[in-house]
């Protein structure tokens, strides 16, 4: 685009040069007004064949030969360069068009995110961070060009209807975002996403907090209401602040900061090498440098900082702090096989 763009200016550009250098030049050479040198070189450069304004002096009629060739190159290059741009804009979007869907026909364990507006595209750019794959939703062509500008596979449709997520390849996706401004639409996506994926996590935007109840019994596991939320974070930055800026380094909500630390959860499989091993034995703040902040067991319930001599257990799922690489390292080694 960036590209087509310099082409087009650099016509512009000729042309302009042209229509200056022959304004001037009969101006300068003939005595003309500046309005008449510019009609001038206007009727040469697009031959129209009005004639003559004044009877040209030999210097003149110098000009306008020139006029002449540098008019008539300037079309076909100004021709070649529109043609050319056209045609690979034309041909980059049909190609680009063809390897979003085969893009989107490969996808699995992907996250589908409805809504391109600015709760959407935050969703998108933490998910990417996180090295998550990611389908964006919204049937808006302008706001889903964003998407498309930032390589993430788009489809410009209506995310309520069953054939869109269907293409999305919901049966095969992670999770499911609803983000479109309208709370009715929203409820629609999770009724459908939750019929045509009853494992999907889905969690969704809430515009009214009445709207919250409706999302939750149309299948969304969480809902957020953005009000609600910013008021919380705004009573804790005065009531507690060096919590809140804690909180936020934790959950990599403002990048990490200099320490660099996140919170992730790892599964624990049945052929994990930490799998029927206490936490003692694990020894995972020894080894690998993490705070084990608390342990769901597979039966539902969360222990919260737990005793070394808890047993870790396959389905568990082990919440842990520390350093993004040393996160990394622990989940390469908790899917390795013992």
């Amino acid at each position: 685009m960036r590209l087509a763009l310099n082409r087009i200016l650099w016509v512009l550009a000729l042309v302009s040069t042209l229509l200056l250098y022959g304004t001037f030049s009969f101006h300068w050479i003939e005595g003309w007004t500046y309005f008449e040198g510019f009609y001038m070189t206007l009727m040469t450069l697009t031959t129209v064949g009005y004639g003559e304004v004044h009877p040209l002096s030999l210097l003149g009629r110098i000009v306008a030969s020139s006029l002449m060739l540098g008019g008539v190159a300037a079309v076909f290059i100004s021709i070649g360069i529109l043609v050319d741009v056209v045609i690979k804009l034309e041909l980059a979007d049909t190609f680009g068009r063809k390897r979003r869907l085969h893009m989107i026909e490969k996808l699995t364990d992907h996250y589908i995110v409805c809504g391109a507006g600015r709760v959407g595209r935050s969703v998108i750019r933490e998910l990417r961070r996180s090295g998550a794959p990611v389908l964006l939703i919204d049937r808006s062509a302008d706001r889903a060009q964003w998407g498309i500008m930032e390589g993430v596979p788009t489809l410009v449709a209506d995310a309520t209807k069953d054939e869109t997520l269907q293409r999305a390849r919901i049966t095969h996706a992670r999770g499911l975002v609803a983000a479109i401004a309208s709370d009715a639409e929203n409820v629609y996506v999770a009724l459908s996403a939750r019929v045509l994926n009853p494992h999907l996590i889905i969690s969704a935007r809430a515009t009214d907090e009445q709207a919250e109840e409706k999302l939750k019994r149309a299948g969304a596991s969480t809902v957020f209401t953005p009000y609600t939320f910013i008021g919380h974070r705004l009573a804790q930055s005065m009531l507690r602040p060096h919590v809140l800026s804690f909180l936020d380094v934790a959950s990599a909500f403002s990048g990490g900061g200099d320490l660099e630390i996140e919170t992730e959860q790892l599964h624990i499989a049945k052929d994990s090498p930490l799998c029927n091993r206490t936490l003692e034995e694990a020894r995972v703040r020894q080894t690998y440098g993490l705070i084990v902040l608390a342990l769901k067991k597979a039966s539902g319930g969360m222990l919260f900082n737990p005793e070394g001599t808890t047993k870790v257990e396959s389905g568990d799922v082990l919440i842990a702090m520390g350093r993004r690489a040393e996160l990394e390292r622990m989940g390469k080694a908790l899917s390795a096989r013992g």
